[in-house]
């Protein structure tokens, strides 16, 4: 018995490693198909100008399979304000895997007027069986009127930089106003200014200025761009922007572009006029026992204007003409001392400051001294 036993455990272990081996080439159940369902867009954006709204985003390349996609892919575009369904554009749109996908809508009408309020956006990819695997991320815009035009846009140079104005009447409590400001005459940097060399300016920047506070209290808004360089040429144009705050990111809503204005930053200004200007006459070294020689100091308040290049000195006596009696190299401290005189003579002293570029400010205010008789 115990020999007929074995005899059958050794013909199961041989079926058994029989099977094994058969079992290794026998292929597996059936996967199902790929649905080849697109990867659902991640990166549309939208942008609003007037009633155009500007879609654009990446199509993917592969699907939800990770497979690579091949042939054109079918788009679907919708809207969808609040609560309500997602209703379709225009055209419906075929794009190859990896394109950029662009596309304007224009609203109807209902979008285009009203108070301002959000918009949502929506791409939808589906396959040749009209599947999809979900819309895209949502691109939200402002639904509603425009703002109007800016009107009474004007700008001028100053000397901190380039003052620019508008008129500020019917501005909403939600609005600000956008300047656009390009830099027409850019210089190329040179290679061997170094790491201390100032950097090229940007040839075309954006200027946001929050102007519904100043429209409760004025009738123009302004503001001072003091980006600028002095030496350049810019064109500056302005719009007036609604803003509103949904879902946590700040919404706008841009009204159109005012015509240009095209300006020369001229640095025409001259320093600021020198203040606190004194005069104390003062006793020299005497060139003989009984002949004292005499001299008046002049100082003033320094000037803190990094554009300044010095002083110069300026002397009247009785009805004289006024005389510069400094030199013709701007003084750089803010004192003098003048030892041209006559004894028992009265002087009358003013200041004025002088720019790098060469301009020079009014005279200040007088200081009168006397030289005493021996």
């Amino acid at each position: 018995m115990r020999t007929q036993h074995l005899l059958h455990v050794a013909t199961f272990t041989t079926l058994a490693a029989t099977l094994a081996i058969i079992g290794c080439g026998t292929p597996g159940a059936p996967q199902p198909p790929s649905l080849n369902l697109p990867v659902p867009v991640d990166d549309l954006s939208a942008s609003r100008v007037g009633n155009q709204i500007a879609l654009t985003w990446t199509m993917p390349k592969k699907n939800t399979d990770k497979l690579l996609l091949i042939g054109n892919i079918d788009v679907r575009l919708c809207r969808q304000q609040g609560a309500a369904a997602c209703e379709s554009t225009a055209a419906d749109l075929a794009l190859a895997p990896g394109a950029v996908g662009v596309f304007t809508d224009t609203l109807p009408t209902e979008y285009d007027t009203g108070a301002p309020r959000p918009l949502s956006y929506f791409v939808e990819l589906r396959n040749h069986n009209g599947r999809t695997a979900g819309p895209s991320n949502a691109a939200f815009v402002l639904a509603g009127d425009a703002p109007a035009p800016v009107a009474g846009f004007t700008a001028e140079v100053h000397k901190t930089g380039i003052l620019l104005r508008w008129t500020n009447s019917g501005a909403s409590d939600s609005s600000a106003i956008r300047l656009h400001r390009q830099l027409l005459t850019p210089s190329a940097a040179k290679p061997h200014e170094g790491l201390l060399a100032p950097q090229p300016e940007l040839l075309e920047q954006n200027l946001l200025v929050e102007d519904s506070a100043q429209s409760r209290t004025s009738v123009r808004g302004q503001t001072l761009d003091k980006g600028i360089r002095f030496g350049q040429t810019y064109e500056y144009r302005a719009q007036r922007i609604a803003r509103i705050t949904v879902y946590g990111k700040t919404l706008e809503l841009a009204g159109p572009l005012s015509a240009p204005i095209r300006i020369d930053a001229q640095d025409i200004f001259p320093p600021e006029v020198p203040t606190g200007l004194a005069a104390i006459t003062t006793t020299g070294e005497n060139t003989a026992a009984s002949a004292p020689q005499y001299a008046i100091d002049l100082s003033w308040q320094p000037d803190d204007d990094v554009n300044l290049a010095g002083y110069a000195v300026y002397r009247c006596e009785g009805e004289a003409a006024w005389k510069r009696i400094s030199s013709a190299e701007p003084l750089v401290a803010p004192t003098f001392h003048d030892t041209q005189l006559q004894s028992g003579h009265n002087y009358r002293y003013a200041v004025s400051a002088i720019g790098q570029n060469g301009h020079e400010s009014p005279r200040s205010a007088e200081a009168e001294e006397s030289v005493p008789n021996p």
